[in-house]
């Protein structure tokens, strides 16, 4: 790989890309917080109700939480009081009302657990149902988006949405909803429960907690930067390796390891000094603020014991303000992490919605012409034309310019031009991938887009240039042509594609299950395989974009077999670069710059000797 390859890619690929994949962090801002937490609400509207009682179930077992101590404080005091009363020989123990207080305290924590229970299996149950409802939606969204969006977006980009702001909007609701009225009931409790017992002491302790809110907030703001950049290497060193790992036969062959390793090693060592800087930051916050909380919870130790001699406050009161006093920074605490973490569920669903929002690509017509007789079989022949059509991905920049031509059906044309022409986009626009500027293109007569977008789709079969085969059997990715076809038409279709010797070859024959990347079989067979896929959905109208490159010569007749046999009695569309593959073509459009500059036979085309004649030999002299 290049010095110069080596230093742009990662900038360019993973700027969108590693943010994609590592979803949202702390410090992802919503641009806009309350309208999307307002839509965020919004959108739970069907489970409000639910919602309502779990909001009630939390407070309840909130409350029953906050009694606890005051009620064991009640029974620490009976004890105290028998042992005083025994030890001064004016009575005992009263064992039967402490047992019943006990009774009284195991019952509310019961209740409390139940309720905490109760509120945590609905809330999970919620969470999991927004969770279903928004993958829903993102993956019926996708379809209904027109392609001129995944032109602008990385496809990290959109399966983020998909994933991990989807599952970020998850965690944070589970964890949110029902912490952020418990810790709030629970700081107004603790209050409400200190100020009964004593308001000198609860004094006392509340000095300290501005004290650790500054503290707090200091490190954070001091930390940021630091978890910034932890991120930023983060994204850069698993870029830098997704990057050697793809690219590794070019890094060998071109001597990069050294290269390589010193990128990595400083890459990870930019990583190593914001990561322990960022993880010291964030690991003292704990102890400075305990630190703090402990220098008041003395103060209240000291402050209790003095009133215990002097006001007769009472040692059960004491024991249970001290519990309160430990419980109260929890929810300060809880609360401002939830803060934090309600930023970036935010931020997540501020993505999804922005997705979800995103124009659609536009309807089918309300009243479609149907194609179908009434077994569904389609009833076309498979004339194409094309009328005055003009088109550019940026309305802005038109790349196809008036662009006129009638195909006859049965017939075989060839489009041929240099990189750029619009041969590609000619064919993405008679599928109606993309929408015209103006002009019109008809199927046996009929405006396409008058058609259903199924209907006008199920006419067309493509072999690509860039084979795609899903993970699965072979069997299943020549029958993705055609899901309800039979073993037998699948094994006939791949007959007809010169396939069939091959996969029987093989060990698991056509259950041999392809892999990922489609790795474990040779570029020539997986050509084979998609000529096999569009057999068997008999297409009336092709679509072949270069499929013999990039294959031995062997293959390459083995393929030309393959599309010659598929091209006898339909419409074919041959996109083509060797210009020797289109000779017998029975109609070659010559484009340059959107516009179709020659039309005729390959004979007639060289005999004008004009812009066919010197593309044509032009690859004969680069041979030579």
């Amino acid at each position: 790989m290049s010095e110069q390859n080596r230093k742009t890619m990662p900038q360019k690929k993973y700027k969108t890309g590693m943010r994609a994949g590592r979803g949202m962090v702390a410090g992802d801002k919503a641009k806009d917080f309350k309208g999307t937490i307002g839509k965020l609400v919004q959108y739970m509207k069907p489970y409000y109700v639910t919602l309502i009682i779990i909001i009630i179930f939390a407070i309840a077992s909130t409350i029953f939480n906050i009694i606890g101590p005051k009620i064991l404080g009640t029974a620490t005091t009976k004890l105290a009081e028998g042992l005083v009363a025994k030890y001064s020989n004016t009575g005992g123990i009263d064992f039967d009302a402490i047992l019943a207080i006990l009774t009284k305290l195991g019952i509310i924590y019961v209740l409390s657990m139940l309720f905490n229970y109760a509120q945590g299996w609905m809330m999970a149950g919620v969470t999991q149902k927004v969770t279903y409802s928004l993958r829903k939606e993102i993956s019926e969204k996708i379809n209904r988006l027109p392609l001129s969006y995944f032109d602008k977006q990385t496809h990290g980009e959109v399966l983020s949405r998909v994933t991990n702001d989807v599952d970020t909007v998850s965690q944070s609701l589970n964890q949110s909803v029902q912490q952020i009225f418990t810790s709030v009931v629970t700081i107004i409790g603790i209050l409400w429960m200190m100020f009964s017992i004593s308001w000198q002491m609860t004094l006392m302790a509340l000095i300290v907690v501005p004290l650790s809110g500054i503290c707090a907030a200091k490190i954070v703001k001091h930390s940021q930067k630091y978890f910034s950049a932890q991120q930023t290497t983060l994204g850069d060193v698993n870029g830098h390796i997704e990057e050697m790992y793809g690219g590794h036969i070019v890094m060998k062959a071109f001597n990069g390891e050294e290269r390589s390793i010193d990128t990595f090693n400083s890459l990870n060592g930019k990583l190593y000094d914001s990561a322990w800087k960022a993880q010291f930051m964030s690991g003292i916050m704990q102890p400075i603020t305990s630190f703090i909380g402990n220098v008041g919870y003395v103060g209240c130790c000291v402050l209790g014991g003095y009133l215990a001699i002097h006001d007769g406050l009472s040692i059960g009161d004491i024991q249970a303000f001290i519990q309160y006093v430990r419980n109260f920074n929890q929810p300060i605490t809880q609360t401002a992490q939830i803060m934090n973490v309600m930023q970036s569920t935010a931020a997540a669903a501020e993505r999804v919605f922005e997705f979800l929002d995103e124009p659609e690509a536009s309807k089918d017509t309300e009243h479609p012409v149907s194609i179908r007789d009434e077994s569904g079989n389609l009833t076309i022949k498979g004339d194409v034309a094309f009328e005055n059509v003009v088109f550019g991905y940026d309305p802005n920049k038109i790349i196809i310019h008036n662009f006129s031509a009638i195909v006859k059906a049965g017939q075989q044309v060839a489009i041929v031009g240099p990189t750029g022409a619009g041969k590609t986009t000619i064919v993405k626009l008679l599928m109606r991938f993309y929408d015209l500027n103006s002009g019109t293109i008809y199927v046996d007569g009929i405006d396409t887009r008058d058609l259903t977008r199924k209907d006008l789709r199920d006419c067309f079969g493509m072999v690509l240039q860039d084979a795609w085969l899903h993970t699965g059997t072979i069997m299943d990715n020549i029958r993705y042509g055609r899901t309800d076809a039979t073993d037998e038409e699948v094994i006939k279709a791949a007959d007809a594609a010169y396939v069939d010797h091959f996969i029987r070859t093989l060990e698991n024959g056509y259950q041999t299950e392809i892999n990922e990347e489609s790795t474990n079989i040779s570029q020539g067979q997986k050509q084979l395989l998609t000529i096999a896929r569009a057999f068997l959905s008999d297409p009336k109208i092709l679509i072949l974009d270069e499929a013999t490159s990039s294959v031995d010569t062997r293959t390459e007749i083995l393929i030309q077999k393959g599309m010659e046999n598929l091209m006898k009695g339909r419409t074919s569309f041959v996109i083509a670069h060797r210009l020797s593959t289109i000779k017998n073509a029975d109609l070659i459009l010559v484009m340059d710059h959107g516009d179709i500059v020659e039309v005729g036979s390959h004979e007639q085309l060289l005999a004008k000797n004009g812009f066919y004649a010197k593309l044509y030999n032009s690859q004969f002299e680069d041979v030579e």
